[in-house]
């Protein structure tokens, strides 16, 4: 069975634009892919790693400021006996350190009080 829990996070440096929130958008989809490409691989070097099936951006947002947008996304991962039991703390901790205190995403800044995991 498949258990999902939410991500979300403000990257500092990504204007947000209103072709964003249009899911069908050539810019939605194309920064969608590179969501992707950033965040799975630092979930499947996770704790969660083995059982992790992967991630779906389901929304950006605008942020606080002109230059900064918002992500949302959905996670999976196969629940297994492998797997105690979900540890959203851990992950954050986890998610924390790869991003260097949440403040790196690739060449992307975070906003190092914007991440949250079920929050």
């Amino acid at each position: 069975a498949l258990e999902h829990f939410t991500l979300n996070f403000t990257i500092t440096n990504l204007m947000f634009t209103r072709d964003l929130e249009t899911p069908n958008s050539a810019k939605f989809r194309s920064t969608e892919k590179i969501m992707q490409h950033y965040i799975d691989p630092l979930l499947q070097r996770s704790s969660i790693g083995p059982q992790f099936s992967g991630c779906k951006v389901t929304g950006f947002r605008p942020g606080r400021h002109r230059d900064d947008t918002r992500v949302d996304a959905i996670c999976s991962y196969k629940d297994s006996a492998s797997l105690a039991r979900f540890d959203r703390e851990q992950v954050y901790q986890e998610l924390s350190t790869m991003t260097k205190g949440v403040t790196r995403l690739g060449h992307y800044s975070l906003d190092q009080h914007s991440l949250y995991i079920n929050g």
